[in-house]
């Protein structure tokens, strides 16, 4: 198993390419080791894949601009959209992983991939498990348990959701969103009072990313938590930083992906999920 990656990126595998040329800290050029290498973190089984046989980037980018066209239609075929995006994986998984694009160039050029069953068709094509069932198997199958440590640590799970979640009203412009870099919205009514309360029974959610609305009228706060963590792994970004902890449980508890060694405060809350 030696030469097992040399042998895998000379056959053209990408998800071994990406790393190739990278040089050690004692060398005379280059980057010290290990700076910028790209590598799956959170399970993803597909985390840069080959393209299909037969396609190249200039066909594959056709298809692109055919899901384009698509979706621009007032009511796109929910069938042809699946099996653009289905086509073009690969090469929307080497321009989030290699280019790093803004959120706004993403939803010009994917703009199927900002679709609620697009979400979780993506997060399967990552990772190959299906993330609305496990999720929501998961949140019920913890929820009393749960129930019982938030009323025990109300103050700061109060505080992190208030710095994942912002509430507006729904006629505040897109200008007021901007120095979100990425949460949810919760959205009242105009003439509403806004109170705690919302943040259970909104008129509306909004997901926002690099202050840009990316979705909006979703039903409730758990859908709205789940479909971000989808993007997450759609977009390859981090989890937001006031919210780590959540989503790493969210990753390695209620959907067992990545590695299995949690961190001690992680592993506390299993703990006392089990008790």
């Amino acid at each position: 198993m030696g030469n097992y990656r040399t042998k895998c990126r000379r056959s053209g595998c990408l998800d071994v390419a990406v790393n190739a040329g990278k040089r050690g800290a004692h060398s005379a050029e280059g980057e010290p080791a290990k700076k910028n290498i790209k590598k799956a973190k959170k399970g993803e089984l597909n985390y840069l894949p080959n393209f299909p046989e037969g396609f190249d980037q200039s066909s594959l980018e056709g298809a692109r601009k055919d899901l384009v066209d698509e979706m621009q239609k007032r009511e796109p075929n929910g069938k042809p959209v699946k099996q653009m995006m289905d086509l073009t994986f690969a090469l929307r998984r080497k321009e989030v992983v290699d280019s790093e694009p803004a959120i706004s160039t993403m939803m010009e050029r994917w703009p199927a991939l900002f679709i609620e069953d697009q979400i979780y068709m993506e997060f399967r094509r990552i990772v190959g498990k299906d993330l609305k069932k496990e999720f929501f198997d998961g949140i019920d199958r913890h929820s009393p348990r749960l129930v019982e440590i938030f009323r025990c640590k109300r103050g700061i799970i109060g505080q992190q959701l208030t710095q994942l979640s912002q509430e507006t009203k729904d006629s505040d412009d897109d200008d007021s969103y901007q120095h979100i870099d990425i949460g949810i919205l919760l959205v009242e009514q105009e003439g509403a009072m806004l109170s705690s309360s919302m943040h259970l029974y909104p008129a509306s959610l909004k997901i926002v990313i690099e202050g840009k609305v990316v979705m909006g009228n979703i039903e409730d706060l758990p859908r709205a938590v789940c479909l971000l963590f989808g993007l997450a792994y759609a977009l390859h970004l981090n989890y937001p930083k006031s919210m780590k902890h959540t989503f790493q449980f969210i990753q390695q508890v209620l959907l067992s992906l990545g590695q299995s060694a949690l961190k001690p405060r992680l592993q506390t809350l299993k703990n006392q999920l089990q008790m």
